[in-house]
Order: structure tokens, then C-alpha cells, then sequence
């Protein structure tokens, strides 16, 4: 691990905000380091507001698409909404269906099956439009790069609104709209909105010709929070309002869906990590092991009753994910180890047997044991298909589209991306993007960085710094959870491994003459010796809370000790 400790904005910024806000100036610190400059920045920081949303008429092309779902109704034409089958297009699709169900009846859901019809927009869900009587198509989560799609639609007399949040080709689909505040000619204030918060703007678009205030579309932004964690975007901006007022709803008024999923959890206030790692996964489990229809359906549901049949289906997918997971996992770190691939600039394996819906949880395993730029390929039909996940500070999607020739097509973000070749391009393929990171990649990347915010004291712990950074809630890109060091640092001799194989380890720490504290190190089980006899040492960690039946306790969360 390298440690990396922020370099420190300008003293000036950081006294001024120190003093406007009456905070010491290693919090302030903390907010510069944010591009929190100014006492009203701060209080956009710490006080969202549903009023700091921008006009979604802002964005390119809304008028046309409001307009064209205007004419749809008056004309009584059935609405397909198509999207993606993560949680980001499962829960775009729910809410942009939901909400349109509210005042008119024609409107459908469909969902590409993963492994028949693959990623993004399909010519079975035209041909299922077309059979149908569907005249119009709102496509979520996908569609930027379906040229082709779009014009085999239209020969069938289907119009496509498309909401995509990736980046956009050089050339765009002949769509009645695109809303992607990506593309070029597009000059809406943030463009950072996952799939679903540009489902978002397209209802809160359509309430404004409805009269409805922001405050009608409230109850929406518990699948807004879902879709922000699940895609990790940055945790600014709109993405930062629309995820704090969603933790909200998931907390008081949750959709019987949602509800249903979080029923069994022991925690009665959940954070954004718990919807991370509790709602996410459960909803990817659908897509990835059945079909994403099984989360529309509990998503939708609006009797709890039938909500708490669908999750208990959804959570024995999730549980056979799992199984998958973790045995893929095990085959594919075997096979970098007897193809001594261990030097290479990046990992690429294959096998045609693994289970298309959880190759991109095994790329992200294997960088937790090799960390590069990883794909995992599996046999697709006759096409060999990929998920793609990169290290920090590497772009992914700029190295595949330097190999663009080997491919049949590509689509995604920075650190994560899908991909499909012929068989007999996959050698030259490999080696295209071995060379292609080998002469990109700094070399510091491919160890593992702890980005350290400052060096503090036990002492500087103290109830108002936990109440403060509590309101920096709720954590993810570009506003990550603050991480600290601490030196000259000593176990009170309670150290101790736990889990079944000792991989984790749990202290309880003193500094000088502080009090101990307790500290969990998950993963850091290795480390024990570094802490044995009294000997003083240095760590990074976060300050975190224990709740523990109803108790909730300070706890360090252990990220490295040396």
C-alpha cells in the first residue's frame, strides 16, 4: 500500500473558512480539499437543498422529448420503457414507468434478457416494440451508441427518446431526443448524473408542464439514491442532493420494495454504504441470475405482501451470486497463476463456462489480489463478452478504444466498462491491451494508494469532529469518507485476530496519554505482529460508529498500519 497524504490547499482559503465556519482548520481543510471555498459553498455542503436542483429544461433536448411523450398521450399510443438490466436501468425503468402509470394507462416495462439479447439496446426488444404496438420507446440507461438500433426502428415507425449517461460516439442515434448531458452540444451545469437521475430530470421535466412541485417527485428519489450508490458517480452536485434526500425516503417512506429488501437488517438507520452493499446488491441479483424483470417487478410492486414474495425470490439469487462469485473468482486467479501472468501490465482471462452476470464482481476480486486493469471474458453466444474494472487513475475506456480495431463494440466509463470480439480476435486482443496499459499506466498505479486527507491527533477527536464530519454524509467520489494517519501509536495488549481464517484484526489503540479507542482492521489480520509488545506504529484509518445492539460506540476502521 502506498500511503499519500493530500497536498495542503492555500493557508489563506483554508484560515478565511476556518474562521467563517468556527472550525478548526484541519476541518476546514478537509472542505478546501472538497473545492469547498466559501461559507455559502459550506452551506450548500452541509445543508442540501432540493432548490440547489438545476431546471431540467436546461439540458438538450428536453423540450423535444417532453413534447414527444406530450403527443404519445393525447394520440393514446403505447410507451415502452426499455433500460439496462444493473440497477441503474432496473431502477431508471421503474421510475420513469411508475410515475408515467400515475396519469396514463398504456405504458410498459422491458428489461434485455443478459445473455440472449446482451447490454443496451436489442433488436428483439424493437422486433417485441413493433409486435406490439409500441410507436414510441423511452430508452434509459443505454442507447448513446445504438445507432444502427435506432434507424431498424424507425423504418418500423418507433420513435426512441434516449437518456444515457455514457459517453457518447462521434456520431448519435437519429433519436426524437437524447438527454445526455455528456454530448458536446449539451450545456447543462452537471454532467456527472448516473442513468436514473437522468430519469429523474425527464419526470421532474414532465411535472413542471403538470404543475407538480419538486416536492411531488420526493418519494422517486429512494431508486435516484439506489442507482447513485450502485453506479458510484461522484458525490457532488446534484448526485450529492438527490442521494442525501433519497437516504431520506429509504429511511421513513421506502417503496414496498425497497422496504421489503432492507425488512431483515439489524440497522435501523441506513447510510449510503449499506444501500452500496444491503440494497444493490440484492437488486443486481435479478439481472445477473435470472432477469432484470424480477427487479422491475419488486421495484414497482406497490402491496407489501406480494414486495416480500419478490425479495425473498431476489435474495436466493443474490445468495447463488454469491457461490458463483466466489468459485469464479478462485478459477480465474488459478489460471493468471499457471499462465505466470503475474508481471503483466494488466489481466485478461477467459473461460467460456463463467456465468455472464458476475464476471464484473470477479474482475473487481481479482484487482483486490492483482491490481491492474482487469477483464474477464466468457463465451457469449458465438462472441466472446467482457466486463472490464480499472485501478485508481487508470481510464479503462480510453485503452479499449485504442484497441477498437479488435473489437465489435465497447461502451462504459473510467473504472468500468462491457465489451464484446469474435472469437478468433481474442489473442490479438490481449495483447493489443497489454501493450496499450503497459505504455499508458504510470507505474505508481499499479500499487494500491490510501489517499490520506490529513495527520491528526487522538486528541483532535473529539464529539463536535464526529458531529461535523457525520454531516458530510453521504460519502463517494470526489467526496470520499475523510481518512486519517496517526503516528506514535500503541495496542493496550488487547490485540487480538478475528474472522475464521484471522484474516481481519481488532485492537484497542492509545496515543501519549489519551483514552483507547477501539479499532477494526478488516482484511489486516497480517498485521498483528506490528502491533505486539508495545511497540509504537502508525496507522491510517477513518473514524467510524459501532452499533451493536441499539449501542453505538466510536470505532476507528483500520484502512493500514505500519
Amino acid at each position: 500500500m502506498r500511503w499519500t497524504i493530500k497536498s495542503k490547499p492555500s493557508e489563506d482559503t483554508v484560515k478565511h473558512l476556518a474562521q467563517a465556519l468556527n472550525v478548526e482548520d484541519f476541518v476546514a481543510t478537509l472542505l478546501v480539499q472538497r473545492g469547498i471555498e466559501t461559507f455559502e459553498d459550506a452551506k450548500r455542503f452541509f445543508r442540501p437543498s432540493l432548490d440547489d436542483l438545476h431546471n431540467p429544461y436546461l439540458m438538450k433536448d428536453m423540450e423535444k422529448a417532453v413534447e414527444r411523450i406530450e403527443k404519445a398521450i393525447e394520440k393514446q399510443e403505447n410507451i415502452l420503457v426499455f433500460g439496462d438490466y444493473d440497477v441503474d436501468g432496473t431502477t431508471a425503468v421503474s421510475l420513469v414507468s411508475s410515475y408515467l402509470r400515475t396519469y396514463y394507462p398504456n405504458v410498459a416495462t422491458y428489461i434485455p434478457d443478459r445473455y440472449d439479447e446482451g447490454y443496451g439496446i436489442s433488436f428483439k426488444g424493437i422486433d417485441f416494440a413493433d409486435d406490439n404496438g409500441f410507436s414510441l420507446i423511452i430508452a434509459l440507461d443505454c442507447g448513446i451508441k445504438s445507432i444502427d438500433h435506432v434507424a431498424y426502428a424507425k423504418e418500423r415507425n418507433i420513435d426512441f427518446i434516449i437518456c444515457d449517461h455514457h459517453r457518447p460516439g462521434k456520431n448519435l442515434p437519429e433519436a426524437v431526443a437524447i438527454l445526455d448531458p455528456k454530448r458536446d452540444d449539451c450545456n447543462y451545469p452537471y454532467d456527472e448524473l448516473c442513468g436514473c437521475g437522468i430519469g429523474f430530470k425527464l419526470i421532474q421535466a414532465l411535472g413542471q408542464k403538470r404543475e407538480e412541485t419538486i416536492e411531488d417527485l420526493f418519494p422517486y428519489l429512494d431508486l435516484v439514491a439506489a442507482a447513485i450508490a450502485a453506479d458510484i458517480v461522484p458525490m457532488t452536485g446534484e448526485n450529492r442532493v438527490l442521494a442525501y434526500f433519497g437516504l431520506q425516503v429509504i429511511n421513513t417512506e421506502p417503496r414496498p420494495g425497497i422496504k421489503a429488501l432492507i425488512h431483515q437488517v439489524k440497522k435501523q438507520t441506513l447510510d449510503i454504504t449499506d444501500v452500496v452493499f444491503i440494497i444493490a446488491p440484492r437488486i443486481n441479483a435479478a439481472g445477473r441470475i435470472k432477469h432484470g424483470n424480477h427487479a422491475v417487478e419488486l421495484l414497482t410492486e406497490f402491496n407489501f405482501e406480494q414486495a416480500q414474495q419478490f425479495a425473498s425470490e431476489i435474495e436466493k439469487y443474490n445468495s447463488d451470486r454469491k457461490e458463483l462469485d466466489k468459485q469464479i473468482t478462485k478459477e480465474a486467479l488459478s489460471q493468471i497463476e499457471d499462465n505466470q501472468e503475474k508481471e503483466r501490465f494488466s489481466s485478461v482471462v477467459f473461460q467460456e463456462d463463467w456465468h455472464k452476470g458476475v464476471i464484473g464482481i470477479v474482475a473487481s476480486r481479482l484487482i483486490e489480489t492483482y491490481y491492474r486493469p482487469t477483464l474477464v471474458f466468457t463465451k457469449s453466444g458465438d462472441k466472446y463478452a467482457a466486463s472490464a474494472r480499472s485501478v485508481k487513475g487508470f481510464d479503462v475506456y480510453n485503452a479499449l478504444e485504442a484497441c477498437a480495431e479488435h473489437l465489435e463494440q465497447f461502451g462504459g466509463h473510467m473504472y468500468a466498462a462491457g465489451m464484446t470480439l469474435a472469437a478468433e480476435n481474442y489473442p490479438l486482443f490481449k495483447d493489443a491491451f497489454e501493450k496499450e496499459v503497459q505504455k499508458t499506466i504510470h507505474p505508481d498505479m499499479l500499487t494500491p494508494e490510501i489517499s490520506v486527507d490529513a495527520e491528526i491527533d487522538f486528541a483532535d477527536i473529539t464529539p463536535k469532529l464526529i458531529r461535523i464530519l457525520k454531516q458530510f454524509e453521504p460519502f463517494g467520489p470526489q467526496n470520499m469518507t475523510p481518512v486519517f494517519l496517526t503516528k506514535n501509536v500503541k495496542d493496550t495488549g488487547y490485540g487480538k485476530p478475528m474472522g475464521q481464517e484471522d484474516e481481519h484484526l481488532k485492537l484497542f489503540v492509545k496515543q501519549n496519554n489519551s483514552e483507547g479507542i477501539a479499532a477494526i482492521g478488516f482484511g489486516l489480520g497480517t498485521k498483528l505482529e506490528t502491533t505486539k509488545n508495545g511497540q509504537p506504529f502508525e496507522m491510517v484509518y477513518s473514524i467510524d460508529e459501532n452499533e451493536w445492539k441499539g449501542n453505538v460506540s466510536l470505532q476507528l476502521r483500520l484502512r493500514d498500519i505500519k
